[in-house]
């Protein structure tokens, strides 16, 4: 089975490098394809023989190019290539393994467009490789996301549509500046101009986006993911606080940036954060942290973890 050190995954690599860096030298080439510059050379050789222009300059600037009116395929995956682009996308998209399903049309596709071999390889991999639908993932419009990709990249301001998770809708004009995909979950990060503040939306939330003629300029340094992460537990409509009696630096590990932020507070700490979903922050994320905990705010989270705690007690009745 060919891999990709194989002489046909590496022929197919010398391919796509020099479609990509014309005037590659025989050294960057060699170290590209992991091989000696004199195996470089002779893969050079190798497409030559199997009629594929490759023009050579010599001198201090020359390198390998491919000839002027070179047609080759539009895309050349290796077996590797294939193989990990299905497995990728069956564990980003469970469904796609289905062909009714909008990226499993798009995976029939390609997966059609490749060569026999790594073609029926690729296919069986999809067809006998089953993968478990996520429940926490949410897959926005295609369309919308795309809009919104194109807002950030062109630094334009835009005007949503959002509705929350409780069903209020109302319109924002924000500056978008990055998507970040978390969890199965796709996230918008920008500023807000109806709060005045950082704010995180869900996508799949965004009803609509209208592009306007107005500019911004992100943050310098802006690290979307990091600020995603610390975003996602402030800004929610119901306040929490709980603090624990233990140091910060044990608490930490079991703390996920989205339950808030955690301070230092005497011999403890205190996480201080927000929540539109006090139920889940009780039952998923504060049960699992294995340390005393006190709700000292947030009536919200207070009842949630006592309907927990009931329910729990109801547990351990002994019934007749």
């Amino acid at each position: 089975m060919p891999t990709d050190s194989s002489p046909t995954a590496r022929a197919l690599r010398a391919i796509e490098i020099l479609r990509i860096r014309p005037g590659v030298t025989a050294d960057e080439l060699a170290a590209a394809l992991g091989v000696t510059e004199r195996a470089a050379r002779r893969y050079v050789e190798i497409l030559r023989e199997a009629g594929i222009p490759v023009e050579s300059t010599r001198g201090r600037h020359g390198g390998y190019r491919l000839g002027r009116g070179t047609s080759l395929p539009p895309v050349v995956f290796t077996e590797h290539e294939a193989l990990g682009l299905v497995m990728a996308v069956l564990d980003g998209q469970p469904a796609a393994a289905e062909v009714d399903d909008l990226v499993g049309a798009a995976l029939s596709k390609v997966i059609r467009a490749l060569p026999e071999n790594v073609g029926r390889q690729a296919a069986a991999l999809r067809e006998h490789a089953s993968a478990a639908p996520d429940r926490y993932s949410a897959r926005p419009d295609p369309s919308l996301t795309s809009a919104l990709v194109a807002a950030i990249a062109a630094r334009r301001r835009v005007l949503i549509t959002y509705r929350s998770e409780s069903g209020n809708e109302w319109e924002a004009e924000v500056d978008p500046w990055a998507v970040v995909v978390r969890h199965g979950r796709w996230y918008l990060l920008c500023h807000s101009h109806r709060a005045d503040a950082i704010r995180t939306y869900r996508v799949d939330r965004v009803r609509t986006v209208r592009r306007t003629a107005r500019g911004f300029d992100p943050p310098d340094g802006l690290d979307p993911v990091a600020a995603v992460e610390e975003n996602l537990g402030t800004g929610w409509e119901f306040p929490t606080r709980v603090v624990f009696d233990a140091p910060p630096a044990e608490v930490a590990p079991w703390i996920r940036p989205p339950m808030g932020r955690l301070e230092p507070s005497g011999d403890g700490c205190v996480l201080v954060g927000s929540t539109s979903n006090p139920s889940m922050y009780a039952q998923e994320w504060l049960a699992s942290v294995p340390f005393p905990f006190r709700v000292d705010g947030g009536q919200e989270l207070r009842a949630a973890v006592a309907t927990l705690a009931a329910r729990f007690a109801a547990a351990l009745t002994d019934r007749p």
